[in-house]
């Protein structure tokens, strides 16, 4: 079957437009202008669900201030219920890196909307004497207000994801902390042996700092509840009827659901892109801290024979081409990659903010890009975190004491009771001739057993209490 094609104009010229598709001229033309990741913005279905929101918003204001007619907006607001509801997802093909300040983005949204609402009103696509992208669609509005406005929105409902799976993957950490809170271990502090522990301690630390992440979270995101709609071109609200802003934002708040607010300055906030470098920071914070702790879990199972050995990961996949039996610690590492990316991204989110200039900053579309791909990456990193790693994590209880009970580093514990001198003298004589901390102490009279014993337990050296001598 031969294929039908429709075509538009533009004030740069004529195109054909396959008669299948609900986007227009000038999407078409941002798609031969901008292959650069041949990922269309589509990657990301919560940055069109926001921009739905954004224009069926400006249609129901514009209804209210008589400047778009019901029967238009009523279209308008049925085909952005549409795009709303994910069905044209496929229609929004423009590429997620683009010049323009997301202009491109913006028409692919006003054209899809207005074939989806033309083919509502039972018109052909393309009729746009009847709805129009810009005249209709993009009416009261600028790529420079419903972009930025879509942007946060999307951020608003995409940073939920991540909190959710960090306050799961703390849970499963805080359950392996209970789990192992009877296990005695040594400490360590620049990869020596430090002072005994418990592994309970070691896994609620983690649990810890991911809670404290979340709370980060949870406070950036408030700076995305203020939004520019109405701004128009600069922030002067150009091309809008009196009272718009308030209107719009009002429509928009309730139609998501989220606390939104007008911009008290909408010149500067059309401009302003501090929001974005404070999610990214936040973001890298959450990066570096997971792949600490993914550190901390190779090394803790490193060997298994020839390493630490401490705890043992859940055995994913075979580890070597070459060498038989081999298992690699995969979960861990493809976290650390996760968050070499994620801090990666946030140099990139720095600098596209630093580049803005004047009353407008063009770099936008980057900036999404990578947030999004941030948040999506960090959200499904820690759920395969904790469900192919945390959740199947086993100890080993007796090699554990075992290096406790060899280890030099007890001897820190006998400091208030022989002194710091004399303690030193234990560990030099252990070191050097291999036997233990223990036995010395006796042989040197310098401490009674009794309180020797009661030092060196277990219990002991897992809460340490304070002696005198």
């Amino acid at each position: 079957m031969t294929k039908q094609f429709r075509i538009e104009h533009d004030f740069l010229g004529e195109k054909e437009i396959p008669n299948d598709v609900y986007y227009g001229v000038q999407t078409l033309r941002a798609l031969e202008n901008f292959k650069i990741t041949d990922i269309p913005i589509s990657i990301e279905p919560k940055m069109l669900q926001a921009l739905g929101y954004v224009k069926k918003a400006a249609a129901l204001a514009n209804v209210d201030l008589g400047v778009l007619s019901e029967d238009i907006g009523k279209a308008i607001v049925s085909a952005c219920n549409a795009v709303i509801a994910g069905e044209l997802n496929d229609q929004f093909v423009v590429d997620a890196i683009q010049g323009g300040a997301g202009t491109s983005t913006n028409m692919n949204a006003n054209e899809v909307i207005a074939n989806k609402a033309l083919e509502i009103l039972g018109h052909e696509k393309g009729q746009y004497d009847i709805v129009h992208p810009n005249n209709h669609v993009n009416c009261s509005q600028s790529t420079n207000d419903a972009y930025p406005t879509a942007f946060r929105v999307a951020l608003l409902l995409i940073i939920p994801k991540l909190i959710d799976a960090m306050q799961s993957l703390s849970r499963a950490f805080g359950q392996k902390a209970d789990e192992f809170k009877d296990v005695i271990k040594m400490g360590r502090t620049q990869l020596q042996d430090a002072v005994p522990m418990n592994l309970g301690q070691e896994f609620g630390a983690f649990a810890t700092t991911i809670r404290e992440d979340v709370q980060r979270l949870e406070v950036v995101k408030e700076l995305f509840y203020e939004v520019n709609l109405g701004a128009t071109a600069i922030g002067t609200g150009i091309n809008a009827p009196p009272g718009y802003a308030p209107v719009a934002v009002d429509h928009l708040r309730k139609l998501t659901r989220l606390p939104l607010a007008s911009s008290a300055d909408l010149i500067e906030a059309t401009w302003d892109t501090g929001a974005y470098v404070q999610l990214s920071g936040v973001l890298r914070r959450i990066a570096v801290k997971l792949s600490k702790i993914c550190n901390d879990l190779r090394l803790l199972s490193s060997g298994p024979r020839a390493g630490f050995n401490e705890i043992n990961l859940p055995r994913m996949q075979p580890g070597s081409s070459i060498m038989p039996g081999k298992v690699n610690p995969v979960i861990p590492e493809v976290v650390n990659q996760i968050a070499f990316q994620v801090i990666g991204m946030d140099v990139t989110v720095t600098l596209a903010s630093e580049a803005g200039q004047l009353q407008l900053n063009v770099m936008e579309p980057v900036m999404a890009f990578d947030l999004f791909v941030m948040l999506e990456m960090l959200q499904r990193g820690c759920r395969v975190l904790e469900e192919k790693c945390v959740t199947g994590i086993t100890v080993n209880h007796e090699h554990c004491r075992q290096m406790v009970m060899n280890s030099i580093g007890i001897v820190t514990a006998l400091n208030p009771v022989i002194g710091y001198e004399a303690s030193a003298l234990i560990a030099k004589e252990a070191l050097t001739s291999g036997g233990s901390v223990y036995d010395i102490a006796l042989e040197k009279g310098l401490i009674e057993k009794d309180k020797l014993d009661e030092i060196f337990s277990i219990e002991n050296l897992m809460n340490p209490k304070f002696f005198r001598k």
